[in-house]
């Protein structure tokens, strides 16, 4: 699995000992650090800010997204882009957002399209099918991941999709999933957390390192774990740790 590390990560020091040679996920609403992340970075994603944008109650400017990833898409470590979505929208409001990135220039094959939690599964399954990668996003009655309900409802969407032998049918990208518990457990081609950036000062007072010691350990922990290779029915809540994504 990917490992995701989400910015902005201050200080610039820092950002740079825990970008370098991994992957990063840069939001476009804190563009500044995409330059740091494609030179140091073994591969970059981008993402539309939708999450941030939500909680204030704005909108995102689908041309000025499309603008900012196409002067990305080309680079080398450039993988993928989050389609912009309405994290509580409904199905044709999302579905609609396809044909407003599509339409202001935004290059649907390199492009991850996101379902959310609250969404059917017949969209989940379409996605699937039309893509090569899909997003799932925590929303509705489900907006914090890892908690007892929302595993009951990703463990249905992950029964619906998954063949007997617990594959995906399509590469999933889990938004906000680094936590070991997730991806121990949940077959994920890659996940992103921004659990390094908000809480390695937390860390680095709680255990007395300096910035860079803090944001290395929490890494390591982090991506130091077996990832799941398939699906089981074996999923339950249990208690997050400090270090977990």
């Amino acid at each position: 699995m990917i490992h995701y590390h989400g910015g902005p990560i201050t200080p610039l020091g820092v950002a740079h000992e825990v970008w370098k040679v991994r992957h990063a996920f840069v939001s476009f609403e804190h563009p500044e650090q995409v330059g740091l992340a494609a030179s140091i970075c073994q591969s970059f994603a981008l993402d539309n800010g939708a999450f941030s944008k939500w909680k204030r109650g704005d909108a995102i400017d689908v041309t000025a997204y499309v603008e900012w990833v196409n002067q990305w898409k080309r680079h080398p470590g450039f993988d993928f882009a989050v389609i912009p979505d309405v994290i509580d929208g409904t199905e044709e409001e999302n579905d609609l957002m396809f044909a407003h990135y599509y339409q202001a220039g935004g290059d649907l094959l390199n492009s991850v399209p996101v379902w959310h939690m609250h969404e059917s599964f017949d969209r989940l399954k379409r996605l699937c099918r039309q893509f090569k990668r899909v997003a799932l996003g925590s929303s509705g009655q489900w907006p914090t991941p890892d908690t007892d309900g929302w595993w009951q409802r990703m463990g249905a969407a992950m029964d619906a999709i998954c063949d007997s032998n617990g594959q995906p049918p399509c590469k999933l990208h889990g938004l906000r999933m680094l936590a070991n518990t997730i991806s121990s457990q949940i077959p994920l081609a890659s996940a992103d957390s921004t659990n390094v950036a908000r809480n390695h000062n937390r860390f680095k007072k709680t255990h007395g390192l300096t910035p860079t010691m803090a944001a290395i350990a929490m890494t390591h922990n982090i991506e130091h774990h077996a990832t799941a290779s398939r699906w089981t029915r074996t999923y339950g809540h249990q208690e997050n740790m400090d270090l977990l994504g």
